[in-house]
């Protein structure tokens, strides 16, 4: 008698179910009858919708009431970033055709001299050349750097890497999928700025299930409805002959989302707070800076790499900035990049040149903000931090960004050391939530020593930036006695882990859904 009880008691809440179907149910239901799964767009096709839209809508209502699943699978195009512009023959490649021509070896010069490939193409190539094993660099007894081609690089001569294939076929086509990609080839396209582009795609695939199998089998009469009464239907009668939908109690009614501030604005605030119950004050910069006090006046070498195009981005429209309000300080950096001047170092040894520190590019750090606070306060104790964009020539991808906010921070007073700042940084990761990090040695130009902040992220450390203690070479030329205790910090990875996302892009892609679900504490 139970099980009677329970078979009939099922039969009326499926016949119950059937009787509250929408049109655009219904039309789903039917599309998927003979098939049992479809892509929304079969079953726009099939079901002869007048938009995707309505398949959608029928199919999330469908859902909510057990008759379909809906399985979602994301994957990627890649494509050609300037496909136009690229020639088809990686500058390695080129290289190392014409190393075959002079039986496997030339010098750097010879290369540029004979046109193979341009100064800044130059680089990029050797470093390709050794990551492939193609050709290894040595010193000449003239002094010049010459290359000599591999027994390696001589079998890659007649035959294409897997690169050059993937890149082949791009040029091509419009896109390739990722299936159809090899994954190796992939990664190695990527590590090209500016080359390879992806774009991600999501694929639906809707099912029916058991119960939805039995909704059909009681039989579905599609007859258009009324789904909202308005003041025309009434007035014209049409009301008396149609079919009016019932109203479901039951059923499910959409969420309602007050208004509330972007996460990453919540992020920066919960900061801020933290530094400043900690005792620091707050200080802010300019967007555009000199390369001298963005590069120069932290000790960086105008040969080193984060200075080129592929790194950093300088200004077209006001290349140069007027340093004559420096000209005391450009005297001291020239000396200590030269020779270290007074700092007990040999600095880079190398003629340091105005004309590169007059540079006007996007600031790549905050820190540019506190050697200007500390230029012009000198004195300690001083905790200062700076929350801020800057802006680096990075290849987007799933953990990059050309444009992120950096959280920079100093301590500067009498027995400071390298404790207290591992001490201070724990403490503020700790006050922001987060207690597995770890801290491992790093290099920067204008700390030492110097260190790395890495969080546990989805099994494994992701960096979130580096700190150190100023060297003498930067602080010594403002009158600094007592050490100086710096960090910089990226924000977007800290919002990474605090939401569990898997691709940085998603902070800024503002999808509504997100944003309204996204906790705010």
């Amino acid at each position: 008698m139970i099980s009677i009880a329970q078979d009939f008691g099922a039969e009326m809440q499926i016949e119950g179910i059937a009787d509250k179907l929408s049109y655009l149910e219904k039309k789903v239901l039917l599309a998927l009858e003979d098939v049992g799964e479809s892509s929304p767009e079969e079953i726009m096709e099939r079901g002869s919708f007048g938009m995707l839209v309505e398949v959608m809508n029928g199919v999330s209502w469908a859902q909510m009431k057990g008759l379909v699943t809906v399985e979602e699978k994301t994957s990627r195009t890649y494509f050609l970033k300037k496909k136009e512009q690229i020639d088809g023959k990686f500058t390695e490649r080129k290289v190392l055709e014409f190393l075959c021509t002079k039986k496997g070896e030339s010098s750097l010069d010879e290369l540029e001299r004979e046109g193979v490939s341009s100064k800044n193409e130059i680089s990029i190539a050797v470093g390709w050349l050794k990551k492939k094993g193609w050709a290894k660099i040595s010193k000449a007894e003239d002094g010049s750097t010459v290359i000599k081609i591999t027994k390696k690089g001589k079998s890659a001569a007649d035959k294409k890497g897997i690169d050059e294939q993937l890149l082949d076929e791009l040029l091509l086509s419009d896109y390739l999928r990722e299936e159809d990609c090899d994954p190796n080839a992939v990664k190695m396209l990527k590590s090209r700025k500016g080359l390879l582009q992806e774009r991600p795609i999501v694929s639906r695939i809707i099912q029916l299930t058991e119960r939805g199998r039995e909704i059909l089998r009681l039989g579905i009469e599609l007859k258009e409805e009324i789904a909202q009464l308005t003041p025309q239907i009434i007035q014209s009668g049409q009301w008396k002959e149609a079919n009016i939908r019932e109203y479901d109690v039951q059923t499910f009614a959409p969420a309602e989302y007050g208004g509330k501030f972007h996460p990453l604005t919540v992020l920066i605030n919960q900061m801020r707070e933290v530094f400043l119950q900690m005792g620091f004050t707050e200080i802010r910069g300019n967007y555009v800076e000199s390369a001298f006090w963005n590069m120069d006046m932290l000790f960086t070498a105008q040969d080193h790499p984060v200075r080129d195009l592929h790194d950093t981005f300088y200004l077209k429209r006001y290349e140069t900035i007027d340093l004559e309000e420096d000209a005391e300080l450009i005297e001291i950096i020239k000396e200590i990049h030269e020779n270290g001047w007074k700092t007990g170092s040999k600095g880079w040894e190398y003629e340091w040149k105005l004309e590169e520190a007059k540079k006007a590019l996007l600031r790549t750090h905050t820190t540019v903000n506190t050697i200007r606070y500390l230029s012009e306060h000198p004195e300690p104790p001083l905790k200062v931090f700076s929350i801020g964009r800057v802006f680096r020539n990075e290849e987007i991808d799933y953990n990059h960004l050309p444009e992120f906010i950096q959280v920079e921070g100093i301590v500067c007073e009498k027995g400071a050391n390298f404790d207290m700042l591992c001490a201070i940084l724990k403490e503020f990761y700790k006050r922001m939530g987060i207690e597995n990090i770890r801290i491992r040695p790093g290099y920067f130009p204008y700390t030492e020593p110097s260190l790395e902040v890495d969080i546990l992220y989805e099994g494994d450390w992701m960096e979130l930036g580096g700190a150190g203690i100023f060297r003498p070479e930067v602080t010594e030329p403002h009158g600094i006695e007592h050490p100086v205790l710096a960090w910089g910090l990226g924000l977007e990875r800290l919002a990474m882990l605090k939401w569990k996302l898997t691709d940085i892009r998603d902070l800024y892609i503002s999808d509504i859904n997100w944003l309204r679900k996204a906790p705010i504490l």
